[in-house]
């Protein structure tokens, strides 16, 4: 049930959390460096997901949030598999770039399983975590809903993700990074994910707070 807004809110904030969710995943294919730091590409854009996703918590409830997480996962999921149902074809001899492709986004399938299953861990704990909050500790002080489902949602995503996407193991072709540089990356995840959250957390007051009392429906 949608509460004191319009369904264009709605469909504007889940089209940029699905937005984020597939362009972090194709730009964490780069692994960049700050100062001595490795971090993937997509930090700076996917932390804005877990902000998005207690907007829409707001806007929709619960149940329809875990309904837009489910369905971002296998977005996600399409987009790899039509990426990699595009390597299969020969490239047009005029087009010199087949192998660059292959190379760069041939990744994105061990990058997308991690960035699904850390996504639909982390998010679906962060829904949780959002819920408590308003239903259990206070309907007040929304920017401390963002914090403490963040607090939670971020460290667990990063571990998931870094681990499945960038361990020193063979999977999908991928073999992975050395340890050094996986624990950089993890540690740059957290540290950035974190400011992104603080500066992001105005983002909650974009539409009016649905009436957690009338709406029974996310009991």
């Amino acid at each position: 049930m949608l509460t004191k807004v319009k369904p264009t809110a709605a469909i504007i904030v889940v089209a940029v959390y699905t937005a984020l969710q597939l362009i972090s995943n194709i730009a964490s294919t780069k692994i960049g460096m700050i100062g001595t730091f490795a971090i993937d590409m997509g930090t700076f854009l996917y932390p804005l997901t877990f902000t998005m996703r207690d907007v829409a918590h707001k806007i929709l409830g619960k149940a329809h949030v875990r309904i837009m997480i489910l369905v971002a996962a296998l977005l996600n999921l399409a987009m790899v598999l039509y990426l990699w149902f595009c390597t299969l074809f020969p490239a047009d001899p005029s087009w010199p770039l087949n192998e660059e492709f292959s190379a760069v986004l041939g990744p994105v399938s061990r990058i997308v399983v991690a960035s699904i299953l850390a996504q639909l861990i982390a998010e679906l704990a962060d829904t949780e975590a959002y819920h408590w909050f308003v239903t259990k500790i206070t309907k007040r002080f929304q920017w401390a809903r963002v914090l403490v489902s963040n607090a939670i949602s971020v460290p667990l995503d990063s571990v998931v993700f870094v681990l499945i996407a960038f361990a020193p193991i063979t999977l999908f072709g991928s073999q992975g990074l050395e340890w050094s540089i996986v624990w950089s990356i993890f540690w740059t995840n957290i540290i950035f994910k974190g400011i992104v959250t603080l500066a992001s957390m105005p983002m909650i007051y974009v539409t009016p707070d649905r009436d957690w009392d009338s709406d029974k429906s996310d009991a």
